[in-house]
């Protein structure tokens, strides 16, 4: 009957709340793991996208940019753009650096500019000057700013000369801080910025180059910036090939880079409040198995059931939201925490703040996951009879479960399921992610049910510790269902980590450089393929020449419908953003693979034709006899598909995307990009310097060097990965943890009874020793295979990557399992070894 308007269950579960957390203790841990874990991942990323959105105009140099390659915008155009607002036209391109004595060179990022620049926030240099001072022409010489680690790469100060192309310029500050630096993610070399005259002075402006030419426009307070760029892109840059993006493309890489790692991280971190979510079973029945008695004297005073289960479910959440509100602190502390280490990694300000959304999304989840994992034993507890729980300790008997509570049960697990899958941007991942989860908990809580089988089969050994232990894996309320679920799980998710990004570094620093070429050269004009050839044969020790010429196209159309109107799958759409290169060939390159339609004749003469990728082309949804419109510098060029191909790109070898038949792009304009391959260091350094002397609009890309900028990336990536992962172990330790602490009592009654029996401490120990290792044995090969599989998936079926199996990962992984799972189930019945028979035979 309710009291003053309070239900009696919220009163009885009131009271229980007095008598402390005693019991509730891994249950709050483990929730608020999980809880902080994805309030985190979420945050993190949303300051990390707010800092982009906030810096949108500095990043894109203006509200709008237009890109032009290899040749600026028409007179007519940039007359229109001068009066639409202010305009900076700015040029990006690849040079080789040079220190005055030649014997120092690196690759580098050539940016000029013009006085307008920047439109939008501020340049920093050391010592401070304006920019336009720092790179004026004195006495002569044109200055130049340039990146601090480019002043120590070639041994410079300010105020010495450096060699870009024909022209020296004088080093007149360093470059602290680029506003629109972020806008190209991915850097080849440090930055070199000149005035704009400045770059017709040192030659490299030639017919080919890839040379970017940006177009940024403050445009009038008021203005539609959709609609301008919609009447822009029309009226100019569509027959033109020209790039066009707002504010909300000033980083697009960058927002991909942000959005998929933190997919990744948040699945990670659901996989470790997935495991929370078996602590918080195991906690509840634990708790419950504690207040049998409590239950039977209401049950036997005649409370319903129905009271007995409200009662304790309204504590769980109560407490539940304790855990949560805990775990939701933690995750919004992480961007004020990280800011200073991420602004350091990434190419942009973080901008830590109170983000509701990751925040009420982790909350949901821990709710729905501390909901769907104790419904099952409250409904139990609350069917049982009141008999049945003053002899469950021995009989293990248990209450069922009724139609209704199965029901709510099942819907808690559909809700997480589908909170899982709709709050993703990845929902096939998620949706894989989701039926992996429910396959491994199927796995492992049906290997420990084979295991509690077969050793009840295995009769009664007659070695007396062996027999102990065999009978501990399956006597009423063994714990070995959970700890096989909880550790398997985490177990699981360190492997596949692991293998994967053993997989990836394999890829970076082991299995490419021994098939990939010493050094790219680009920008190599076609009447220089002569002298570059001649050049590079007289260095010693090259063992490998390759070079086919390279045009820059951007897929207009597909099929006769324009590229931003067709839905292609999203892990090819790279192809559709900006220009392209391609070639074109007589002959197929060595090792193609043709699996669609058939090579053209070397004398082909007809209509365009082009060798496509055959990956892409699925992704497009066409093939064979399908049609590509490409359009190069202004001019659409409509090609049909006569094959198609398998590329593998791990080998860094010259391949194209599409590769055009003899007789359409011989007469556009185009450079020649080679590759080289050495026997060693001494012969890629002098093969560098040789063709960057002779020919100083060549730059030279170090592959090497490119290796190690990805590899570190990945590390980054695989580091906080990693990090996100330990979670999910930790949640795991807890769990074993847990259901050590739950089965205390009764280790500390079969230990009393065991050496009043004549055992020795050592046959106890030996005993437990035995049941611990041999299940942490079960649970970690059980999650090596299952670990191996998903990291075999994700590189197979995710990252388009050969897979190698780790024995030394898998290994190590297993003996940690083995080691953490017998270390805390010695650490509990050493305990109970040294509690005194008297008290407790007396109690009994």
């Amino acid at each position: 009957m309710p009291v003053w308007g309070i239900p009696v269950w919220l009163r009885f579960a009131r009271r229980e709340l007095r008598g402390g957390l005693k019991g509730f203790r891994i249950f709050l841990a483990c929730l608020m793991l999980g809880v902080a874990a994805i309030a985190g991942v979420g945050s993190v990323s949303e300051s990390l996208l707010a800092g982009l959105r906030a810096d949108a105009s500095q990043i894109l140099g203006g509200n709008v940019d237009i890109e032009s390659v290899h040749r600026p915008i028409t007179p007519e155009a940039l007359a229109y753009l001068e009066m639409q607002g202010r305009l900076s036209h700015v040029a990006d391109m690849r040079a080789m650096a040079r220190n005055p004595n030649g014997d120092q060179r690196s690759l580098s990022e050539l940016k000029a500019v013009d006085g307008a620049y920047p439109l939008v926030g501020s340049i920093e240099l050391d010592p401070a000057l304006p920019l336009d001072q720092a790179l004026a022409e004195r006495g002569g010489v044109w200055g130049a700013v340039i990146d601090p680690n480019l002043l120590d790469r070639l041994g410079l100060a300010v105020g010495d000369r450096l060699r870009v192309g024909d022209l020296d310029v004088e080093v007149r500050a360093a470059l602290v801080r680029e506003p629109d630096r972020a806008v190209s993610f991915a850097s080849f070399g440090p930055r070199v910025m000149i005035a704009r005259p400045a770059l017709e002075e040192t030659g490299l402006v030639q017919p080919g180059t890839l040379i970017d030419y940006h177009y940024r426009l403050v445009l009038p307070a008021g203005t539609d910036h959709a609609a301008w760029m919609r009447d822009f892109r029309q009226d100019y840059a569509a027959d033109n090939g020209w790039r066009v993006r707002g504010l909300g493309e000033a980083a697009p890489g960058l927002r991909r880079f942000i959005d998929r790692v933190a997919q990744f991280l948040t699945l990670v971190g659901l996989t470790a409040l997935l495991v929370g979510g078996v602590g918080v079973g195991n906690a509840v029945k634990s708790y419950l198995d504690g207040k049998s008695t409590t239950i039977a004297t209401l049950k036997c005073l005649g409370a319903e059931g129905a009271v007995v289960f409200r009662t304790y479910l309204s504590l769980v959440m109560i407490l539940a939201l304790a855990g949560i509100a805990a775990g939701l602190v933690l995750g919004a502390a992480l961007p004020y925490a990280g800011a200073a280490v991420l602004s350091q990694l990434l190419p942009v300000q973080v901008a830590p703040a109170l983000y509701a959304g990751p925040l009420l999304l982790a909350g949901l989840f821990g709710l729905l996951t501390a909901l769907a994992f104790s419904l099952w034993p409250l409904a139990k507890a609350k069917d049982i009879r009141p008999a049945g729980l003053f002899r469950q300790l021995v009989s293990g008997e248990s209450g069922r479960i009724g139609l209704p509570y199965l029901a709510a049960l099942g819907l808690s697990g559909v809700a997480l399921a589908a909170l899982a899958i709709f709050s993703s941007n990845e929902r096939v991942l998620a949706g894989w992610f989701v039926l992996g989860s429910l396959g491994a908990v199927v796995i492992f809580l049906g290997a420990a049910r084979l295991l509690m089988l077969a050793v009840a089969a295995m009769g009664r050994p007659r070695q007396p510790t062996l027999r102990l232990a065999l009978a501990n894996l399956h006597r009423p309320g063994a714990p070995t269902a959970s700890i096989a679920l909880s550790l398997g799980l985490g177990i699981t998710v360190l492997v596949a980590v692991a293998l994967t990004q053993a997989n990836m570094s394999r890829q970076v620093t082991e299995q490419l450089p021994e098939q990939a070429p010493s050094y790219f050269f680009i920008d190599i004009q076609p009447n220089q393929i002569e002298r570059f050839q001649q050049t590079v044969d007289a260095v010693p020790g090259i063992s490998k020449v390759e070079r086919t010429p390279m045009v820059r196209g951007r897929v207009a159309r597909i099929n006769g419908v324009p590229a931003d109107e067709v839905t292609v799958d999203p892990e090819v759409r790279w192809v559709l953003r900006g220009d392209r290169g391609l070639t074109y060939a007589a002959a197929p390159p060595p090792g193609t693979q043709i699996v669609d339609g058939a090579w053209w004749p070397e004398d082909y003469q007809g209509p365009p034709l082009i060798s496509f990728d055959a990956e892409i082309a699925a992704g497009f949804g066409i093939g064979v006899g399908d049609t590509l419109t490409i359009n190069v510098l202004g001019r659409e060029i409509t090609a049909t598909i006569g094959n198609l191909r398998r590329i593998d790109w791990g080998n860094l070898s010259i391949n194209f995307v599409i590769i055009f038949a003899p007789g359409t792009m011989e007469v556009a304009p185009h450079t020649i990009l080679a590759t080289v391959n050495t026997d060693g260091p001494v012969a890629e350094e002098a093969v560098q310097r040789a063709v960057t002397d002779a020919l100083p609009n060549v730059n030279a890309i170090r592959v090497k060097d490119a290796l190690e900028a990805a590899n570190q990336i990945l590390q980054a990536v695989g580091q906080a990965v990693r990090i996100t992962a330990s979670v999910a172990i930790l949640a795991g330790t807890l769990v074993l943890g847990g259901a050590v602490v739950a089965g205390h009592h009764r280790r500390v009654y079969d230990a009393v009874v065991l050496k009043v029996l004549g055992a020795t401490r050592r046959d106890v120990l030996l005993a437990f020793l035995l049941e611990y290792g041999l299940l942490g044995a079960m649970v970690a090969l059980i999650a090596s295979v299952v670990g191996t599989i998903v990291a075999w998936s994700v590189l197979t079926f995710v990252m388009r990557s050969d897979f190698v199996f780790a024995p030394g990962v898998v290994i190590w992984t297993s003996l940690l399992c083995t080691l953490i799972t017998v270390a805390l189930g010695l650490a509990g019945t050493w305990r109970a070894l040294g509690q005194k028979a008297a008290p407790l035979l007396r109690n009994e």
